[in-house]
């Protein structure tokens, strides 16, 4: 299983970014796929998950501002985060759930 992270950057408060994550060595379109964010000294968070048939579930501190979506047909999955705010900056993972796999993690830094 391979991970591609993607899309992270520097951005101010209230501004928007769209992760993207591209899996290979799986049958991506069985398989549901979640988001978690790490901060340095925290545990990695849970943020976003969306299930093979699409079903998506959120944290309570993304909900209303960030959307899981996945594209089958490029075997990716994507993370469109609106209204940023200074908390949301962590690195951020895909990761798909029956497999105990990492990817490298794509950076979000959010200024004040």
């Amino acid at each position: 299983v391979q991970l591609q992270a993607s899309g992270g950057g520097l951005v101010q408060a209230g501004a928007s970014l769209r992760l993207s994550c591209a899996a290979s060595g799986i049958i991506f379109r069985i398989n549901d796929m979640r988001w978690y964010r790490q901060t340095p000294g925290k545990q990695r968070e849970l943020v976003a998950t969306i299930t093979s048939g699409g079903s998506t579930n959120y944290a309570d501190s993304v909900k209303g501002r960030f959307t899981i979506s996945r594209d089958n047909a490029k075997n990716t999955v994507y993370l469109q985060m609106n209204s940023l705010k200074p908390e949301d900056a962590a690195v951020y993972y895909c990761k798909v759930i029956r497999y105990n796999a990492w990817g490298q993690g794509t950076q979000v830094t959010v200024s004040s």
